[in-house]
């Protein structure tokens, strides 16, 4: 029996239900000729998700991808580090002293797995580094994810300690996908590159393009995805100031599903672009044509992360009729499982 027979089979109710209707949404947005941006919240990289994820990027069942900046870098470090990586299955039990001793030993412990300083953080920062003054020299500025597609290209190959199909940034960057990383700052190269600005080995922070430009490059990828045309050439719509609805228009080529993996910022700053170009552009596109979250965060007063998708029309980032799932479960249980099932495995 296939996971998608499985699946199929067995989960008929409750979250597994949801688990095989968002799967089934998810196919048939793409069988429609929807395109699909997925988020990346927690520690999905340090997770392995590039297992499955690296998968559907290759076969075209992901567009674009909107992660936090520790799961952009992640994916490398566990490209070229991932034999010194050290699993604590017992990691419920650590005592405050045994995490200390982690510490000393340059273990930085992501639930179960600790990330070796010295093998992952520094090999790479040798490397970004020398890309980052290379920017700095030449006037040139770049977006994080940018960086880390031209690390790809210099990293030594025969220094990979995984099988490179199961690193999902490098599928990304052979397919050309666009990463949106809002608040790349809070990541371990973001601070690593901080203290080098404040060291004087690079000139200033302008050589990192920044999160702003980030919802700039979201809003014109969005509506030439959707509209097929450049933002600039969608002129604002009669009567916009009155009727926001008005924006939804029939001539749109395409929609854009979203796959929201955990909350926080790498699922809270790309869903808004929509009421942007809506409101505050005053341009038409379509609203986000599917949405999926899975996420442990249960709705409750002012938890952004566990609030309801039907929240969402009210800030005119979903429609009415805009299919949507919550899954109320561990994303790295889940996910995989929705990625089985429309890769058809």
């Amino acid at each position: 029996m296939s996971v998608r027979e499985f699946i199929e089979r067995n989960y008929l109710h409750f979250n597994a239900a949801t688990v095989k209707d968002a799967a089934e949404g998810y196919e048939r947005h793409l069988d429609r000729g929807g395109k699909m941006l997925i988020t990346l919240a927690g520690a999905m990289s340090t997770a392995e998700l590039g297992r499955s994820l690296a998968e559907m990027i290759r076969q075209g069942k992901v567009h674009a991808i909107c992660c936090t900046g520790a799961n952009l870098e992640e994916d490398v470090f566990n490209l070229v580090a991932h034999d010194h990586y050290q699993r604590v299955p017992h990691w419920r039990n650590l005592t405050p002293e045994m995490e200390k001793d982690l510490e000393r030993r340059g273990m930085n412990r992501v639930t179960d797995t600790c990330i070796p300083e010295e093998k992952a953080f520094r090999a790479i920062e040798k490397h970004i580094l020398r890309l980052w003054q290379k920017a700095d020299k030449e006037g040139q500025r770049y977006l994080p994810y940018e960086f880390m597609y031209q690390l790809l290209e210099v990293l030594p190959k025969n220094e990979y300690q995984i099988d490179p199909k199961d690193s999902w940034l490098i599928a990304a960057m052979e397919k050309g996908l666009p990463i949106f990383v809002p608040g790349w700052e809070d990541s371990t190269l973001g601070n690593i590159f901080v203290s080098h600005v404040l060291e004087g080995d690079i000139s200033g922070f302008h050589v990192v393009k920044s999160g702003l430009e980030t919802m700039g490059m979201l809003a014109n990828w969005y509506v030439k995805t959707t509209m097929g045309k450049n933002l600039e050439d969608v002129a604002p719509a009669p009567g916009a100031d009155i009727e926001i609805r008005a924006l939804s228009p029939k001539e749109a080529v395409s929609t854009v599903g979203f796959f929201q993996i955990g909350g926080g910022i790498a699922g809270d700053f790309p869903i808004c672009v929509v009421p942007m170009i809506h409101q505050d552009l005053r341009r038409p596109c379509p609203y986000w044509g599917y949405f999926c979250q899975i996420s442990e965060a249960v709705t409750s007063y002012g938890g952004y992360s566990g609030a309801t998708p039907t929240e969402k029309i009210t800030w005119g980032k979903l429609d009415v009729d805009t299919p949507n799932y919550v899954i109320e479960s561990d994303a790295t249980i889940v996910a995989p499982l929705i990625f089985a099932y429309v890769l058809k495995w």
